[in-house]
C-alpha cells in the first residue's frame, strides 16, 4: 500500500480543485474580453457559421472547402490576437492555463501503451502525505543515512554498528524483493530509533508508506480506538492502516505499561503483518531476556523466528554528547536511541 483510499481520494479532489479554479478564472477573463472587446466576440461567432458553411460545401463535393475553411479561421485568429495586443493583453490570455503543465492538472501522464503513468506532481504530494503519516518527518529531516556517524563507537561496538548500518541499508536496496523484520536492541543511546528513521526516510522518500509510533503511544492509540465509543466506527480503519502500511515501525518497546491488552494488540498486530508479509521495525532497550520474561511466550517465538536480531552496545551517545567526549571538530551526528 501506498496511499489509503481516502489519501488517494483527497489527491483527486485537490486537483479537481485545482481544475475548477483555473476555469473559472478562464471563464472570468472570457468574459471580460467579451465585455471590453466585442469586436473578440463578433470573430468568435463568425467561427461557427463558417464551419457549417464549409461542411456544406465538403458534402456538396467542393474539395477546395477544407483550404478555405483553414485560412479563414487562420485569418480569423490573428485578427483576434490583434485585438487582444491592442488592449494590452497576451496571446495566450485566453488559453487555458495549469499549475503542473506536464499533466494539466489530472496528476497523470498519458502514455502511448501501458497504463497512464503518476506525474512528478502527483508524486509530490503523495510523499508529502506519506511523510505526515508517519509521525516522523522532523526525526528523519536530522537522522538519516546523509548524517550517520560511528565516532562513538569503538572496538566491538563499533563491529556491531557498522553490521547495523549493513543490515539497514541491505533492507531498504531488498524492501521490495525480500520479506523481512528487524529487532534493533540492546543498551541505551546506541543508534536503534536512529536507524530506524535512516530506514524510514529512504522508503517514504521511495514513495512507500511508513507508519511510526513509540510504543506507548501506539498502545495508548489502540486503546482510544478501542475503549472509545466514539471511536470505534474508525477502529477498522486505523487496523488497516497500522497492518497494511509497507512498514510499521514500534520506537522503545518496553517503555508503555505492560498489560493483558498491551500482549494482545503486540501479538495481532504481528501476526497480521507476517499474514499480509508487511515488513515491521521494532525497537528496545530490553534484552531478548527481558523480551521473553515481558511479553509472552508466542510473542517472544514470533519475534525470534521471524525478526533479523540486531544487537548495539556501546556509551549512551547523548551523554557522551553532553559531556563533551568524542569532542573531534568533525564529529556533528549524534545517533540516539
Amino acid at each position: 500500500m501506498a496511499l489509503t483510499n481516502s489519501q488517494y481520494a483527497s489527491i483527486i479532489k485537490d486537483y479537481e480543485q485545482i481544475r475548477d479554479r483555473r476555469r473559472r478564472l478562464l471563464e472570468a477573463r472570457r468574459a471580460q474580453v467579451y465585455r471590453d472587446i466585442p469586436e473578440y466576440l463578433t470573430l468568435e461567432d463568425s467561427i461557427s457559421s463558417l464551419s457549417v458553411s464549409a461542411a456544406r460545401d465538403i458534402l456538396s463535393g467542393d474539395a477546395d472547402a477544407p483550404r478555405r475553411l483553414h485560412c479563414a479561421l487562420d485569418e480569423i485568429r490573428r485578427k483576434q490576437r490583434g485585438l487582444l495586443a491592442s488592449a494590452g493583453l497576451p496571446d495566450s490570455y485566453l488559453e487555458p492555463e495549469y499549475d503542473c503543465p506536464l499533466c494539466q492538472d489530472t496528476g497523470y501522464l498519458a502514455a502511448e501503451n501501458g497504463p497512464k503513468q503518476k506525474c512528478s506532481c502527483f508524486r509530490r504530494r503523495e510523499i508529502s502525505i506519506l511523510y505526515a503519516q508517519s509521525n516522523i518527518q522532523d526525526m528523519i529531516a536530522r537522522e538519516n543515512f546523509s548524517t550517520l556517524s560511528s565516532e562513538y563507537y569503538q572496538g566491538e561496538d563499533l563491529q556491531r554498528f557498522e553490521a547495523a548500518v549493513r543490515l539497514s541499508r541491505d533492507f531498504v536496496k531488498n524492501f521490495k524483493q525480500d520479506y523481512r523484520n528487524i529487532l534493533f536492541y540492546g543498551t541505551v543511546g546506541t543508534g536503534k530509533s536512529f536507524l530506524s528513521g535512516c530506514i524510514a526516510k529512504e522508503l517514504i522518500d521511495g514513495g512507500l508508506s511508513v507508519i511510526y509510533f513509540s510504543a506507548s503511544g501506539f498502545f495508548d492509540t489502540l486503546a482510544r480506538y478501542s475503549f472509545d465509543h466514539r471511536e470505534k466506527e474508525n477502529l477498522l480503519d486505523m487496523q488497516e492502516d497500522i497492518y497494511g502500511c509497507d512498514l510499521l515501525i514500534v520506537d522503545d518497546l518496553g517503555t508503555e505499561l505492560t498489560n493483558t491488552f498491551v500482549a494482545s494488540q503486540l501479538f495481532s498486530c504481528l501476526n497480521e503483518r507476517n499474514l499480509r508479509r508487511r515488513p515491521t521495525i521494532i525497537s528496545t532497550n530490553l534484552s531478548l531476556e527481558e523480551l521473553r520474561d515481558r511479553y509472552s511466550d508466542r510473542i517472544f517465538s514470533r519475534v525470534t523466528s521471524s525478526f533479523s536480531l540486531c544487537k548495539l552496545t556501546g556509551p549512551d551517545i547523548r551523554i557522551c554528547k553532553r559531556a563533551g567526549r568524542f569532542s573531534s571538530g568533525n564529529v556533528r551526528h549524534f545517533p540516539r536511541d
